[in-house]
């Protein structure tokens, strides 16, 4: 097994854009859950008639594991950029709070870091320090205050206030991600820049390593 990096937190937290500049930068694969989850929803948008238990069976998904592409298929045909939308972004939770969507999203995402041949991943999400990889090697929480959040979510432009507040509320419903579990690294990014932010990840790798 490669050695895991597993990074909880809400949106606006920094947690995609710091993973990626980790993984980058330590030559580690990158897996973004959550673009999974994202993946089976506008697989499920795509196809509204069609029931739950059709939808898992027919559901082709695959996501590159290089942190400069992070490019994801579904069907073999490159949805990187229509996962984004507002529309998927404003239905995700929708569909991540199933226990049947989620078990196979945890599934996968523990069969693809198992599989990718690499020294080391850095996988982030929601669930993953409690849930996916409770035995990783490093298990942080990044995490900021939401007006921060939504000052970067704004600054962004890609996902509005009202969505980022609905989909946090949902999904707290099903996985705690604002408050650290037990063994789970806390970092606030609040008041850090994203090179400070990189850095305490890179340092908290470090740490585990000595």
């Amino acid at each position: 097994m490669p050695l895991v990096v597993a990074i909880d937190g809400p949106a606006g937290s920094g947690k995609s854009s710091v993973s990626k500049a980790v993984a980058e930068r330590l030559g580690f694969g990158y897996l973004d859950t959550g673009a999974g989850y994202r993946a089976f929803a506008l697989h499920a948008i795509n196809n509204p008639d069609i029931p739950l238990e059709e939808l898992l069976k027919s559901f082709d998904y695959e996501i590159s594991l290089d942190p400069q592409k992070a490019q994801v298929l579904v069907g073999g045909e490159d949805v990187t950029s229509e996962i984004r939308t507002q529309e998927v972004a404003s239905r995700v939770s929708e569909f991540a709070r199933k226990p049947r969507v989620r078990t196979l999203q945890h599934q996968d995402a523990r069969s693809r870091v198992a599989l990718c041949g690499l020294d080391g991943v850095v996988s982030e999400g929601r669930d993953l320090t409690t849930v996916v990889f409770v035995d990783a090697g490093v298990r942080i929480l990044l995490t900021a205050s939401e007006e921060v959040r939504l000052q970067r979510r704004s600054a962004e432009k890609t996902e509005s206030t009202e969505n980022l507040k609905a989909r946090d509320a949902s999904d707290s419903k099903v996985v705690e991600f604002m408050a650290p579990a037990e063994g789970v690294k806390l970092i606030d990014t609040s008041h850090l820049s994203f090179e400070e932010s990189v850095e305490a990840v890179i340092a908290e790798i470090e740490r585990s390593r000595a």
